[in-house]
């Protein structure tokens, strides 16, 4: 989350006031992430304290948004713990700030768990199988706008600035990815609403327990396979040192395990995963060269490394290259 848009404290709080979540006492930018812009709004009403989320929307436009509020609002109705959508008093729930579409959503409880145990891995691993069946019945459809047809429109953009090992690398991964797209073992695969970037600071704990998901502003109708796999390798891989990006295998046994407890994976769907954690690993890797080749200015920004994925996506081919990524070239 980053600020690129500047919320004058005065049109914060008619917001609040029109969704009748009381008077703002603090408005304040949250840092991290790259997509859009993110503020925590306390309030009083009532004579208590309240804290809410409002999201600025910076790329997804009026004609996207309604999908990714109303799947919200259809998950939390159904049980599942996720921010829901503030409406107004004639029901909407997407309002406009600075000119631009916004949302307020609950603040969920608890804290995000960076260095996950099994049991962490486990908890989220059930909650997204529910999370899954829970969506079959919403009735709104969207692609998941950075899938397959964005991977290709995207790669071309940022080969200029890859060394010939990573473009080849990205070239290859690109071209077995439509491969696999093309198959009907593919094309038969589960889908449904999914999460589509459902890393760990996107989940908040009590303990153990998973207080939420939240951040679905890449949500869109895809394969639950590929969901669970962009899981997979934020949850279930190590982060830093030498063995960067790197399977762990417990972690990964443990969030499998949870996840099939509630919905169990088709055999078309064990095949396939060994694919789709490629393809996990190459969305990442290609997002975080655009941002961080194609930046866009922000008042507070902190770009992701790039690397981190890249030797993802090492990890899982068959026979897997060094783990430490060439040195990207300069642009």
């Amino acid at each position: 989350m980053a600020v690129y848009t500047e919320v004058p404290f005065a049109e914060a709080a008619a917001l609040l006031e029109r969704l009748n979540l009381g008077t703002l006492t603090e408005l304040r930018g949250i840092q991290g992430g790259i997509e859009n812009t993110n503020y925590f709004v306390t309030s009083e009403r009532e004579g208590q304290t309240v804290e809410h989320v409002l999201t600025v929307f910076e790329r997804l436009g009026f004609e996207h948004l309604p999908f990714y509020l109303h799947l919200m609002k259809h998950l939390a109705t159904h049980g599942v713990p996720v921010p829901e959508p503030a409406a107004d008093a004639r029901g909407e729930i997407l309002h406009t700030v600075q000119g631009k579409p916004a949302a307020v959503v609950d603040k969920l409880r608890g804290a995000s768990e960076l260095a996950p145990g099994a049991a962490h891995c486990a908890a989220v691993g059930a909650l997204l199988a529910r999370m899954h069946l829970v969506g079959r019945d919403f009735d709104r459809q969207q692609p998941n706008l950075r899938g397959l047809p964005w991977w290709n429109e995207t790669v071309p953009v940022v080969l200029p600035f890859l060394a010939p090992e990573q473009a080849a690398l990205l070239r290859a991964e690109l071209a077995y990815q439509n491969h696999i797209a093309e198959g009907s073992a593919y094309k038969a695969l589960p889908r449904g609403p999914i999460h589509a970037d459902l890393f760990r600071d996107n989940v908040m704990f009590d303990g153990e327990a998973v207080s939420g998901f939240f951040d679905f502003y890449f949500a869109g109708v895809d394969t639950w396979l590929f969901d669970l796999a962009v899981c997979l390798n934020d949850w279930c891989v190590r982060h830093g040192g030498e063995r960067d990006g790197e399977p762990v295998p417990e972690l990964q046994q443990a969030f499998l395990n949870a996840y099939e407890g509630v919905r169990p994976l088709t055999a078309a769907e064990r095949t396939l995963l060994p694919a789709l954690l490629r393809a996990g690993a190459l969305r990442f890797w290609l997002s975080r060269l655009w941002d961080l080749h194609l930046p866009r200015e922000a008042a507070l920004l902190k770009p992701h490394d790039p690397g981190h994925f890249e030797r993802v996506l090492r990890a899982r081919l068959p026979l897997a290259a060094p783990t430490r990524p060439a040195e990207t070239a300069a642009a």
